[in-house]
């Protein structure tokens, strides 16, 4: 069965990177560059996991994990926050995350991290 993964960033050229790779390594990839409407995206698409840009337009990265994390359809759902800024995650928290990635990353390093959580919700 095909792992699916639910990216959202507001770059477009890291949306393009990750989704590259991802469909490579055989994941099933929906990206998005804005937060509206989430939720139905999340309910539509039903994601294996979720990577979340912290920095976004309105909204930040952080607290989109934590209403992901806090509502009971979603709160199952593996969220990776990613961030330029991780002095500035630890010292806010990490809202409920269930992993943290540095940007800029290795992208096996970000393969390796989805498939971890893809892997582990599947036993």
């Amino acid at each position: 069965m095909i792992k699916r993964v639910l990216i959202l960033d507001n770059d477009p050229d890291v949306l393009d990177a990750m989704q590259e790779v991802l469909v490579y390594s055989g994941f099933e990839v929906k990206t998005i560059e804005d937060t509206d409407n989430i939720f139905p995206i999340i309910y539509d698409f039903r994601p294996d996991v979720l990577l979340v840009d912290y920095i976004l337009n309105g909204i930040n990265g952080g607290e989109i994990c934590h209403q992901i994390k806090t509502n009971p359809r979603t709160s199952h759902l593996p969220v990776i926050i990613l961030s330029a800024y991780p002095r500035v995650i630890n010292s806010l928290g990490f809202y409920g995350c269930d992993s943290f990635i540095a940007k800029p990353f290795e992208l096996e390093d970000l393969v390796g991290q989805v498939s971890f959580f893809t892997m582990r919700k599947a036993v």
